[in-house]
């Protein structure tokens, strides 16, 4: 499925051909985000993400770097995540020369411009306050507060204003030195390609980058005492609630088996969640599920938006939902979910740069980098009373976590329905 070489200087060069395709996708993978960083640097990785796109040597405007991939019908992005820090492009296969030239412009040659930080500290404020004016986003960095508090995991992968305010352009340059770091990057290249014409093409780009310093380490989470509860009263027209329970870390033996748990619960409109609550009971247009696998931590989260007089009567719902899961799943049902996550695993490795995605973010984050066949066999082999015990396991009264947004009071006695 893919060839991977190793630089003299560290960097992980991997690629996967597709010779049907006649697209090409690049992506950067740097081994860093949010929760690499400390309180006062808090919104650093994603404040030096999107100053890369402003402004180089080469191409002094966040125009000419735009202009220079959609002028050939490319498109060119970067994203910043609690555990990693990505850059991509995707373009035509006559253009990928082009496409890592950019990148790599970018990369190494971004001028941090007082002017472009100022301008760009403004719009990344905007974004803050975009989000909380959200309900559905602001509840849910409300119950990562909860699951990991007072840790860089429960914070805001932009920061807060306040830290984005005093962030300085040494400050980026200092934790820009200190990560983006050849040993610390994987770059990850799907379609139309050979390997070894690829690992040319990226040595001579960036072959004499060097490791100037090793990179700086992340805080380990603990489990602490926390507060279940957590409601933020405000004049909308939904209650919007994330009921959550601590889950499994990236590299548990058992992740998945619970992306599969998880599939049953809330993942499509044929789940019990979505059955249950919107289709047989009417009480939400949108419920789901899903899981977060970190490093060394995890979460199972539920997400919902109801009419204010009905949150009770949901919460109750859905903890009946996950009650039912700590019992024997039909074969049929079981059957289905294995079909729907095979299905969407496959659909997706359709797309050069899902392939590259899901290269490049294993290796960064693991390394080690489970084949397509491999995922499947694994998902095949999970049985029902699996699915049973890890239930079991993991849905506890004691462990739940509730946070709201809406037109509810800070003293409504919600915590008294936290059992199972």
């Amino acid at each position: 499925m893919y060839q991977k070489t190793t630089l003299d200087n560290g960097l992980r060069v991997i690629t996967s051909a597709m010779p049907h395709t006649r697209s090409v996708s690049i992506c950067f993978f740097i081994g860093v985000g949010s929760r690499y960083e400390s309180e006062a640097e808090a919104g650093t990785s994603h404040f030096i993400e999107h100053l890369l796109f402003k402004g180089t040597q080469r191409r002094p405007t966040a125009k000419e770097i735009s202009e220079a991939i959609e002028g050939v019908g490319g498109i060119l992005n970067g994203g910043t995540d609690k555990e990693l820090t990505t850059y991509w492009c995707k373009v035509t296969q006559p253009h990928f020369q082009l496409a890592l030239e950019v990148l790599t412009d970018i990369l190494f040659h971004s001028r941090f411009d007082p002017q472009h930080i100022e301008r760009e500290r403004r719009v990344i404020i905007e974004e803050i306050n975009m989000s909380r004016d959200s309900p559905s986003q602001q509840v849910n960095m409300l119950i990562d507060e909860l699951l990991w508090p007072g840790h860089p995991l429960g914070r805001d992968v932009a920061g807060s204003k306040e830290s984005v305010a005093a962030i300085t352009r040494d400050t980026m340059l200092n934790y820009l030195q200190g990560q983006y770091l050849p040993d610390n990057t994987v770059v990850a290249i799907a379609g139309n390609i050979r390997h070894q014409e690829v690992v040319t093409a990226v040595s001579q780009a960036i072959g004499n980058w060097a490791n100037q310093r090793q990179h700086f380490g992340y805080p380990v989470y603990k489990e602490q005492p926390t507060q279940p509860l957590r409601i933020e009263t405000r004049d909308i027209e939904q209650a919007h609630l994330c009921l959550a329970l601590p889950g499994l870390s990236l590299l548990h033996p058992k992740r998945f088996t619970l992306d599969l748990l998880n599939v049953i619960l809330g993942a499509g409109m044929s789940s019990r969640l979505f059955t249950e609550i919107r289709d047989k009971l009417g009480l939400a247009y949108s419920i789901h599920s899903y899981v977060e696998h970190f490093l060394d931590s995890g979460s199972v989260i539920v997400y919902a938006g109801v009419e204010p007089k009905n949150l009770e009567t949901v919460i109750k719902a859905i903890l009946e939902q996950l009650y039912q899961l700590k019992e024997t799943v039909p074969e049929s049902e079981l059957s289905k979910a294995k079909e729907l996550s095979k299905g969407r695993l496959i659909l997706g490795m359709e797309d050069s740069r899902n392939v590259a995605g899901w290269l490049g973010g294993q290796e960064i984050l693991t390394g080690r980098i489970l084949s397509l066949d491999q995922v499947i066999s694994i998902i095949d082999a999970i049985t029902a009373e699996e699915l049973k015990q890890l239930a079991q396991e993991l849905i506890i009264g004691n462990q739940l976590r509730l946070a709201v947004v809406g037109p509810i009071a800070n003293d409504t006695p919600l915590e008294k329905l936290l059992k199972l």
